[in-house]
């Protein structure tokens, strides 16, 4: 099939790989032009020009406001041939936004989904990513089996805005669990167990999880290039404050935790790996 992809960051790019690896072809587009250097695709001259080629197309964009830049902008996705057309947006984005560009795309003629997902680049290149969906069910029916190239597990759920409010929830856990685990190690360190012992001693105790052992290797080499970066994740967390604030919800650990993500900034290390909070501790 030939689909249209958007947006080539860590995870973007990935994704588009895996796409390219179960035979279906590519028309792209990404901001910083030379992201697509390697590509075995078709590289469009903006985005309009990629959806006039392609019936499906791929979004996977830092934000909300990237995304509403790229549906809207004056060579947009809905400034071209978008009626009967099906946009999968891959960001996680503010969960107020999302039904802006539900109302944007249907109004143009074209049904947007809201398919954040979990998962980074090594599950994407494997075709082992999670997608949550949310929006109209024929268009979810015309993608799924798209949607399983890239994901070993599927979950719809059909209300706007749901799929992406799971998303933030689910990032919760993840960014909650990444920093225990990396607070554990420094201590653990710290009392004069070596990093391969306590790590080994997590995997088999309360430590083990898919976070852990996701990032071990990560842990082990000190090696934090970006597969998630804590500028996304504290994103993310941000946006989960705000969900809770309209639930009328405490989020104590929530909390804490986008404040630990925060200190990155301050470090220098908000785009490397989310699992590079671990220097936040070991500085500590």
């Amino acid at each position: 099939m030939h689909l249209g992809f958007v947006g080539l960051g860590h995870l973007g790019k990935a994704i588009a790989g895996r796409l390219l690896d179960c035979g279906h072809t590519l028309t792209v587009w990404n901001r910083t032009p030379s992201k697509t250097d390697g590509m075995k695709a078709e590289v469009a001259s903006s985005p309009r020009s990629l959806i006039n080629k392609a019936e499906i197309v791929f979004v996977c964009m830092f934000d909300s406001n990237a995304v509403h830049s790229i549906l809207s902008q004056e060579e947009g996705l809905l400034s071209g041939d978008i009626s009967g057309k099906i946009i999968v947006d891959l960001s996680t984005n503010h969960f107020k936004e999302v039904p802006l560009f539900h109302e944007l795309c249907e109004k143009s003629g074209a049904v947007y989904l809201e398919a954040p997902v979990l998962g980074s680049v090594i599950p994407a290149s494997q075709g082992a990513l999670t997608v949550l969906i949310s929006g109209n069910e024929t268009g979810y029916k015309k993608v799924k089996a798209v949607l399983e190239d890239i994901g070993k597990n599927l979950f719809y759920l059909q209300e706007p805005g749901l799929a992406t409010k799971m998303k933030l929830i689910n990032n919760l856990a993840l960014g909650s669990f990444m920093a225990t685990i990396a607070e554990t190690l420094s201590l653990g360190e710290s009392i004069g167990i070596n990093k391969e012992e306590i790590l080994e001693i997590l995997s088999v105790g309360g430590g083990n999880s898919m976070v852990l052992n996701a990032k071990k290797n990560k842990l082990l080499t000190e090696d934090f290039s970006t597969h998630f970066s804590s500028a996304l994740i504290y994103k993310d967390l941000h946006c989960l404050q705000d969900l809770a604030y309209e639930q009328k919800k405490t989020l104590f650990t929530g909390a804490v935790i986008k404040e630990l993500y925060a200190r990155t900034f301050a470090e220098g290390i908000e785009q490397e790996d989310f699992s590079a909070i671990y220097k936040v501790f070991k500085k500590g």
